[in-house]
């Protein structure tokens, strides 16, 4: 479960026991969070972060979460790092990432497409924070359409207002 930057604080991120919802693991993300994946064998919960710096940079943090221990690692090596827009582990050795362009300088398309990339490791358990660099983030542009921030908050809206109503209406029975 990944809740959203409000007023520019930190995301959290919490993983719960599926049977009975005790929390396994709590972190905070310093951007919003937009993809999860947890690792097929292993009990490692990969995050995917980011954001727009409103000017020219995307920036992010692909986070690797060991649920065992609750350490948890930045991988990207570059200071602002990407923003990581999904994730997908296609085996146990290998991540598909898909990333923003690291910023939209003279990139008319950066606000439509994205790099994606596999980046493979032998044992995701042991790798080292900041250990991905730019050779293994590389990959071919595809579309990448960012979702519209206004239209995800009106939907979560209208989910409230439908919880909301649903509560407020008390069958007769029950009066």
């Amino acid at each position: 479960m990944a809740g959203a930057d409000v007023h520019g604080r930190t995301t959290p991120v919490a993983v719960y026991k599926s049977r009975s919802f005790v929390r396994r693991a709590f972190i905070r993300s310093r951007f919003p969070v937009h993809a999860m994946a947890f690792h097929p064998r292993r009990p490692l919960l990969a995050v995917g972060t980011g954001r727009y710096d409103g000017g020219y940079f995307f920036e992010g943090e692909l986070l690797l979460l060991h649920l065992k221990t609750g350490a948890v690692s930045s991988l990207i090596e570059h200071e602002l790092g990407r923003q990581v827009l999904s994730l997908e582990w296609l085996d146990e050795q290998s991540l598909r990432v898909l990333m923003a362009p690291p910023d939209d300088w003279q990139d008319e398309a950066a606000h439509e497409e994205g790099n994606v990339a596999v980046v493979s490791r032998t044992d995701w358990a042991v790798i080292p924070a900041q250990s991905l660099n730019g050779r293994d983030l590389a990959g071919p542009r595809i579309p990448a359409p960012r979702p519209d921030p206004r239209e995800a908050a009106q939907h979560a809206a209208a989910d409230l207002r439908s919880l909301w109503q649903a509560q407020r209406t008390v069958p007769s029975e029950d009066l």
